[in-house]
């Protein structure tokens, strides 16, 4: 019998719904009801999360997605991650004195993706129109919906920023001079018309079917008027940014009217008897089947749910996996990258045999027969030393401080025919990036996720897709869906998330009871957010794990940091019953506004 849960576990036969704000999982549910199936509502939930977590989220960011055909019976992996400007270059930065991507501003922008993601994702399994699933949040934007701690929060501690360095951004959301208090009505009736565009155009192209509609309404987004708007006020506002100098936009026209996003072949590995599944290395995502790989060689469920011998065995593999991650990730359309080798169970053992007793304080990537990664070590000393130029204020004042990994958001979807889908969307919050006026959106910053090293992965070039912390997850059992899930947590979302599936897997919880857990993650690595610091041995973890626990963590060497109990991801879940013809959702109460649905 399960033991408190802090919400129900939420099941239905025709469909679940799971997003990180309440309206947008009604916004998907609406779309359901009306005779969408998985991949219509998950659309329709992005685009309302992106205008209700502004602070974490935007429709001028990413949203790397992955998709379950019940048609097909297989999983799809689409890239929603803009490519850099065409003119962003390690040279241009050289030129420009810049040996570091900034996290703010207009430098490290990228082209939106959640637009083209989404029509994509739509005009190919789904059944709506565009217009169908913009007309939720276009409601909402127009009309309003309530403030909530998280952004009251955020709009408080920005003010100053956004009425004086993004004056823009105070024009939509402090409408008389003042931040709106928790319950005041937020609206935002530029982002209502910039769907209205949308919806226009593909209004403009209704005889030529329901594909070529939503063409149009994503035509006007990357060809059309949108794109004109965007441009116009990124090339003529200037923006300060952490270099201490304002910058332009690189980003144009033809950046934005090229950029595809693209469906591929997932990555995946097998653990006990599932099918695990995440994108590539365009994300960090791998580092989560790595993981798993490495972990599946124990017996987790004997060693205690949360005991020392647990916490110890999973922050160690976690720095295994993620000192890959540096040396070796990047986007695979330009970068070499070993993934064959990295996800090889033969692989796994070898590396399983440095999981010691002791926590180690190195990083220490896999010798794949190139040869040692000499650059990971060069750049972790190097942004340490940077990162002693920027204070913990300065950083808050960026949105870049390390509450950081609040931001982004996430969402999953399953119909009654088993198709299923997993997205988590980020970038285009307003923390770093004015608002358009006229368009109510911000752009994504994802690009300072690329290195200025050019002999490394993941290192900037044009029109490349930086490697992003999104990282949405799916698990099938024997080709059939099984589970999808994810959360927001920068470089965490992959320990996060992990701990999670081993709850549910391992150690038989319920899906409620596995995100609700408390839970850990490693700041050993280089951050992927500007500076990029690294936090050698130590590891955060939620001050409900007891004292004993911690104390025999410290005699092993490690730095623990104890934070807020409830305080670490925003984990959703959905799980498909095929057997009982039911579906199951878990919702973290974190962060207060996540939540699912089901009938």
């Amino acid at each position: 019998m399960a033991g408190f849960i802090t919400r129900p576990v939420v099941t239905g036969r025709k469909g679940v719904v799971t997003s990180g704000h309440y309206l947008a999982t009604a916004a998907g549910f609406r779309i359901m009801e009306n005779g969408g199936n998985a991949i219509d509502a998950a659309a329709a939930m992005c685009i309302a999360v992106d205008l209700m977590e502004p602070q974490s989220c935007g429709i001028g960011g990413e949203v790397p997605t992955l998709v379950y055909s019940a048609e097909e019976g297989k999983v799809f992996a689409i890239s929603g991650l803009g490519w850099s400007p065409k003119a962003f270059t390690v040279d241009w930065c050289k030129e420009n004195d810049i040996d570091l991507i900034p996290g703010d501003g207009y430098l490290p922008i990228t082209v939106p993706a959640v637009v083209g993601t989404w029509a994509e994702a739509v005009a190919r399994w789904g059944t709506k129109s565009f217009s169908e699933i913009l007309a939720p949040s276009i409601d909402l934007a127009e009309n309003g919906f309530a403030n909530y701690e998280g952004l009251h929060g955020s709009l408080a501690g920005g003010y100053r920023k956004f009425t004086e360095l993004y004056p823009s951004t105070g024009e939509v959301y402090y409408p008389n001079g003042q931040v709106p208090e928790v319950g005041d009505l937020v609206r935002n009736p530029d982002y209502a018309e910039m769907l209205r565009i949308m919806s226009r155009a593909e209004e403009a192209a209704k005889g030529k079917g329901r594909v070529a509609g939503i063409e149009a309404a994503r035509d006007a987004f990357y060809k059309g008027e949108i794109a004109e708007r965007i441009l116009e006020f990124v090339t003529n506002n200037p923006i300060e940014d952490a270099t201490g100098k304002a910058h332009t936009a690189l980003l144009s026209y033809d950046d934005m009217a090229e950029w595809q996003p693209v469906v591929e072949e997932p990555t995946m590995t097998e653990y006990r008897g599932l099918e695990v599944y995440k994108c590539s290395t365009w994300t960090q995502g791998p580092v989560f089947l790595q993981q798993l790989n490495l972990l599946e060689g124990y017996d987790l469920a004997s060693m205690g749910h949360n005991s020392s011998e647990y916490i110890h065995t999973l922050v160690e593999a976690s720095k295994l996996a993620f000192a890959d991650r540096e040396a070796y990730y990047g986007d695979p359309d330009f970068d070499d990258v070993p993934l064959d080798t990295l996800l090889s169970k033969e692989y796994a053992a070898e590396r399983r045999a440095l999981i010691g007793e002791t926590a180690s304080m190195e990083q220490r990537p896999g010798d794949i027969g190139r040869g040692f990664p000499d650059y990971v070590l060069e750049d972790v000393a190097q942004n340490n030393r940077r990162a002693l130029g920027v204070s913990e204020s300065e950083l808050v004042d960026l949105g870049l401080s390390h509450a950081h990994v609040s931001d982004t958001t996430h969402l999953d979807a399953i119909d009654a025919a088993g198709n299923m889908v997993s997205a988590t969307p980020s970038g285009g919050w307003i923390g770093s990036s004015p608002v358009i006026r006229g368009l109510g959106l911000s752009l994504g910053t994802r690009g300072q996720m690329f290195y200025l090293n050019p002999d490394r992965p993941n290192a900037l070039e044009p029109r490349k897709r930086p490697r992003a912390t999104l990282t949405p997850s799916m698990v099938t059992k024997n080709g059939e869906p099984w589970m999808a899930f994810g959360t927001p947590g920068g470089d965490s979302q992959d320990q996060i998330t992990l701990q999670f599936l081993l709850n549910y897997v391992d150690f038989g919880m319920n899906m409620q009871e596995a995100v609700d857990a408390p839970t850990f993650y490693s700041t050993h690595f280089p951050s992927s957010f500007y500076p990029r610091k690294a936090f050698p041995g130590q590891f955060d973890i939620e001050d409900r794990v007891s004292d004993e626990v911690v104390d025999e963590l410290t005699d092993r060497g490690h730095s623990v940091n104890r934070v807020d109990p409830w305080s670490n991801g925003k984990v959703m879940g959905i799980r498909y019953d095929k057997e009982r013809g039911t579906m199951y959702a878990g919702t973290s109460p974190r962060r207060e506004v996540a939540y699912s649905f089901g009938w």
